[in-house]
């Protein structure tokens, strides 16, 4: 008989697709739930991570530290405080944040509202965006921006209040003294954009608005704007030193990758007790064919068959069912996946929400578990191959 012809191994090795039909097809469902579980539990893990991180606006303000006055004011951040935070090396930029006590009126309606001066730069590092509406650039002077809990406030959607104008006083806290002294703005200014924050009353402002009319006694924080993420920490001890509070989204953003990490492998070991399951439903499979088939190999044997060929044979057998098991598992997960997906992004928009994927599944990782699969069905038909190949021919054909 010689070299057995690919194609006769193929049509061998896929007999039991048809001799065994239902069988055949229940253990590769098997082993694709057993995938399907691990690449729904996967995808779930990697969707809330995005989902989660996408809050976290990236860029430059992973290159940007937040700097804060300690509660107890013994050191605040004025303008020699700012100059020195530029003398550190590696800062690229300083955007300071005054915020004071101010009412707001719009139209008959005013109310209590924390009005914040900044400069442009200040959002990019902050990682603020505007809902809607835009944020305003330089020399913008009469642009401002609102909190969302402040157009809640006025009774107005977000789209409805940009364009309109509002008018300020701002109360400005007169040195050692307890009192605060009532600045009017004699001007109007236009409501530029909106920004997502239903918890705070606030507004930005331009912070030359301030400091033409009064001399800014303090600002409470400053985004410190670091050349490159190598130097955060350098930059943020020697702000520490200096008596200053600092937080990094940097940091943030490791803690939150860190507990993801630990969230996924907790769900991948879920998925992987369901493919042990699913494993030895395969190997079952695979030693009862080789049982059934005992004469069979027997006979190919006393043909000339040699063990390693009738070896390949099962091993083409179970990687094929593990392949085709992998696949199936891929189809089942990230049909699952994207169906839950699409149905949570219909309710979100009925409901007025944001559509979001909370299931997710990354190419490289749909590869691996379609590897995973034919390895598995490797794996699984090792053993029985191994027996096959080494059967007594005589014992086979009497069997």
């Amino acid at each position: 008989m010689g070299m057995m012809r690919i194609q006769d191994t193929v049509s061998l090795a896929t007999r039991m697709f048809r001799t065994r039909p239902a069988r055949t097809w229940l253990t590769i469902l098997g082993i694709g739930v057993g995938i399907g579980a691990v690449v729904i539990l996967v995808g779930l893990g990697y969707g809330l991570q995005g989902v989660l991180l996408e809050q976290i606006v990236f860029g430059e303000a992973m290159l940007s530290l937040n700097v804060i006055s300690p509660p107890s004011h013994i050191i605040t951040i004025n303008k020699e405080e700012i100059d020195n935070f530029f003398a550190i090396e590696n800062v690229e930029d300083v955007a300071p944040l005054a915020s004071f006590v101010a009412s707001i009126t719009y139209g008959e309606l005013t109310g209590s509202i924390m009005l914040n001066g900044v400069e442009p730069d200040y959002f990019k590092y902050a990682g603020v965006v505007a809902k809607a509406g835009d944020l305003f650039k330089d020399n913008e002077t009469n642009s401002i921006l609102l909190s969302s809990a402040v157009t809640k406030l006025f009774e107005k959607e977000a789209d409805q209040i940009i364009g309109e104008k509002v008018s300020f006083k701002v109360f400005i806290p007169v040195s050692d003294t307890d009192e605060l002294q009532e600045i009017p703005f004699d001007k109007e200014y236009v409501v530029g954009g909106v920004i997502e924050d239903e918890a705070s009353i606030f507004a930005y402002i331009p912070l030359q608005e301030f400091s033409s009319r009064f001399v800014i006694p303090y600002y409470d924080k400053a985004r410190v704007r670091v050349s490159g993420r190598e130097f955060l920490n350098i930059v943020e001890d020697k702000i520490l030193q200096r008596g200053f509070i600092v937080t990094a989204l940097s940091k943030t953003v490791d803690q939150a990758n860190k507990i993801f990490s630990g969230v996924q492998a907790v769900l991948a070991l879920f998925g992987g007790i369901a493919l042990v399951v699913s494993a030895i439903g395969m190997f079952n499979t695979m030693t009862v064919t080789l049982l059934e088939r005992t004469k069979e190999i027997g006979i190919m044997r006393t043909i000339g068959g040699s063990p390693l060929k009738i070896k390949v044979m099962f091993l083409t057998e179970s990687v094929l069912m593990g392949s085709l098991g992998g696949l199936m598992g891929i189809l089942i997960g990230v049909g699952g996946g994207l169906s839950i997906n699409f149905l949570l992004s219909l309710l979100a928009t009925k409901m007025g929400g944001e559509p979001m994927s909370l299931f997710r599944f990354p190419i490289p990782f749909l590869l691996f578990i379609a590897v995973f699969g034919a390895v598995m069905g490797y794996l699984t038909g090792l053993f029985p191959s191994k027996r096959a190949g080494s059967l007594n021919p005589l014992d086979a054909i009497r069997g």
